[in-house]
């Protein structure tokens, strides 16, 4: 993933609700047609409630 992975990601977590969990997260973005890489990525970060999608990206940017 590139320096565009936080918009990729907040694309395909589009219209998930907050907050939610990392399971929700990972269900959004295969519904919405993400990769596998990011989809692995994803499910990599940690098992918890996000409050928005700061928290998501700021995880995701750890995730490797």
């Amino acid at each position: 993933m590139a320096s565009s992975a936080p918009v990729e990601l907040q694309k395909y977590l589009g219209g998930i609700d907050y907050p939610a969990s990392k399971d929700e997260l990972v269900r959004r973005a295969r519904s919405n047609g993400a990769d596998d890489d990011l989809v692995g990525r994803l499910s990599s970060i940690p098992e918890r409630q996000y409050d928005g999608p700061n928290a998501v990206s700021a995880e995701f940017a750890r995730a490797r």
